[in-house]
């Protein structure tokens, strides 16, 4: 109250007709006595004013966190630098190892080369198709020496750590209607109409680029809700069954990144060492000098066979320690027990056949080409993931019992003598491929294993009708085993889908995008028969990386691409993840859920087959991280051989 004036009116609280005076401020009029309660009144708003202003003067030194953030940004940079320097250290790691296998391969060839010569210079049958061979190991070699001239460092986007970004947002304060000071803003523009720029509930932000690091700011391809790369498809949340599986994508899809140069990326020495010391100190393993399951595949016997042990016997592996994986001989048989064979009818499937078949005498062609349409499922825990550490595990822990894996035979093009009517079955142009053994009208021989290529050989004609008929079969054999033993969420992996996938003779691409419509047609045509598949999980973890001017083809990108292109709607919900498969199989049997993990198996129909090489594929690796040599091989379990078992649908 600025000030006031005696007047003769009414007070505009008592209506006396007496001296009063004019507030300047609301321009009403109070007598003596109420003009001294109105100044009160005004004292009083004044302090609840001040009361605000402490109050909000609080609220922001509690929010003030300069010296948080501050510390926060500090942290960030330290993981980035940390990460740079993981890279290079994974990049000399690399480097390493590509030098030790370029050495390792030229210091073959030209063993291989030196007695070719050899051994033709004293042949008195030398022909073309031996000179041709020769050329071709010369080819050979020379095509390893020019790797090293093509190893380069490639710089591509880094997608694993985000660029950092503050944000801040103004809350706006609705203003409240003053209805006593109404004449006082009177010709006074708003300072928020004047400048729209100033209004409080524009945010404002600022990004803060990597630390000594350029980096292309191109969009993620990563969702945000996935800590990695993955898709889904077929997802209809309107049931209850599919509001589960929602939630269990969600949380498989915030699991940790692969670890793609772990310590199972290349040659498992110590894994090797780590399963044969397990077997040997547990079973009382040894391997048989000189005998052989199949060529190459060292045999060996059990002096403690699981069955000659007391049934409450604890078992540890690695060895016996606080983080081991523990389980019982009682456990190992009732695993044992739930092995199962589910083969495709046709003339030459019998029970004998599968029997020789599983001991790993199954012959060349079309013996070999049979084991194609047989599934083996059991039981079969994961004892560690593929970085190589052990799951730690008591008995009383039960999500090692809703995991099977399931052992299946691929396509291979690697054009081996063993699988020799893959070849003939599905590349029409052969004969211009390899070099021809006229004798029995088939590729001929290099070595004891491999077909030899010819020179400057034409890219591969492929059968594809015929191709994916025979994927859509095995497809469809697989999934109903898988259904027939109760398993709820199944992850599959791209079997026959690398090396094997005919690179060497340009079908790689086409192999894997038929192997992706096959199994999208299976899920569409047959998921409504399903009693118990819920959903299907592809684990296809990206490996190959291409420089920025250059697309190399995945399987991944293979399969979302014919997923997505026409939108997959079947009754089967579907992820697609490049992740570890072993990872994604343990957090769903953790989850409750049975479970089954895809197992790529040789034709030679033998668990784990070349798993003490110690360079081993797939299956070897799987052969080291689970239960699957004590469940599946049949030299340890006897019920492999048991007819009883097989299933022929």
């Amino acid at each position: 109250m600025s000030g006031s004036n005696k007047l003769r009116d009414k007070c505009s609280k008592c209506d006396h007709d007496r001296s009063v005076c004019i507030c300047r401020g609301c321009k009403k009029l109070f007598c003596m006595k109420h003009i001294e309660a109105h100044k009160k009144d005004l004292q009083k708003e004044l302090d609840c004013i001040e009361e605000e202003h402490k109050t909000a003067r609080k609220t922001f030194d509690q929010w003030n966190k300069s010296k948080q953030l501050s510390d926060d940004i500090d942290q960030w940079e330290t993981d980035f630098i940390e990460k740079v320097k993981s890279a290079a250290v994974a990049a000399r790691k690399d480097l390493k190892l590509i030098k030790e296998q370029s050495d390792e391969n030229v210091s073959g060839f030209l063993k291989q080369f030196t007695q070719a010569i050899d051994t033709a210079r004293k042949d008195e049958n030398i022909n073309e198709i031996k000179i041709n061979s020769i050329k071709q190991q010369l080819a050979d070699f020379q095509k390893e020496l020019s790797k090293r001239d093509t190893t380069k460092l490639v710089d591509h986007d880094i997608e694993t750590v985000p660029l950092l970004k503050l944000e801040t947002s103004y809350r706006q304060i609705p203003e409240e209607p003053n209805t006593t000071n109404q004449d006082a803003n009177d010709g006074v523009e708003s300072r928020s109409e004047k400048d729209p720029s100033e209004k409080l509930s524009r945010p404002s932000s600022v990004t803060l680029p990597p630390p000594n690091v350029q980096q292309k700011l191109n969009p993620s391809p990563i969702p945000h809700s996935s800590a990695y790369l993955s898709m889904i498809f077929g997802l209809n949340v309107s049931t209850t069954t599919n509001k589960h599986i929602q939630r269990l994508f969600d949380e498989l899809m915030l699991l940790p990144m692969m670890d793609k140069n772990g310590p199972m990326s290349g040659k498992c020495e110590f894994e090797t060492n780590q399963m044969e010391q397990f077997l040997t100190n547990t079973f009382g393993f040894q391997n048989i000098p000189g005998k052989y399951i199949v060529q190459g595949v060292r045999a060996f016997q059990l002096a403690r066979p699981p069955k000659s042990l007391p049934h409450d016997h604890k078992i540890h592996f690695p060895c016996k320690s606080e983080s081991s994986f523990t389980m019982t001989v009682r456990e190992i048989q009732e695993w044992q027990s739930t092995y199962r064979v589910y083969a495709g009818k046709g003339g030459s499937m019998t029970h004998d056949f599968l029997k020789q078949a599983l001991q790993g005498k199954s012959g060349d062609g079309e013996e070999a080409f049979r084991m194609k349409f047989v599934v083996r499922i059991s039981t079969c825990p994961i004892l560690m993931e593929f970085d190589g550490k052990v799951i730690p595990r008591k008995p009383s822990e039960d999500w090692p019992n809703r995991i099977k894996l399931v052992s299946v035979t691929g396509i291979d093009f690697a054009g081996r003598k063993h699988d020799v009517d893959d070849i003939l079955h599905y590349i029409k142009n052969w004969a211009d491929i390899f070099e021809v053994d006229h004798t029995q009208t088939k590729p001929a021989l290099l070595n004891e294993r491999d077909f030899a290529r010819r020179r400057g050989a034409v890219v591969a004609e492929l059968s594809e009708s015929r191709l994916f008929n025979d994927l859509q079969y095995m497809t469809y054999l697989r999934l109903r085993a898988c259904d027939e033993e109760g398993v709820q969420i199944v992850v599959e992996t791209g079997i026959g889908l690398g090396v094997f996938s005919g690179r060497h003779i340009g079908i790689d691409e086409r192999v894997r995008t038929t192997s992706a419509i096959a199994i999208r047609t299976v899920l569409e045509r047959y998921g409504p028969s399903y009693r118990n598949i819920r959903a299907v999980v592809f684990a296809l973890p990206i490996f190959e990386r291409g420089t920025s001017d250059e697309h190399i083809r995945d399987t991944y990108h293979t399969f979302t691409e014919q997923f997505a292109e026409p939108q997959y709607n079947g009754p089967i919900p579907v992820l697609i993840a490049d992740q570890d498969m072993h990872r994604l199989t343990v957090a769903i049997a953790r989850q409750g859920f049975t479970v089954s993990e895809l197992n790529p198996a040789d034709s030679h129909g033998v668990f784990g087959e070349y798993w003490q090489n110690r360079g081993p594929a797939v299956e070897e690796k799987l052969a080291l991280t689970t239960a699957g040599l004590l469940v599946q091989h049949h030299v340890i379990n006897p019920e492999v051989l048991h007819a009883k078992n097989y299933k022929i649908i």
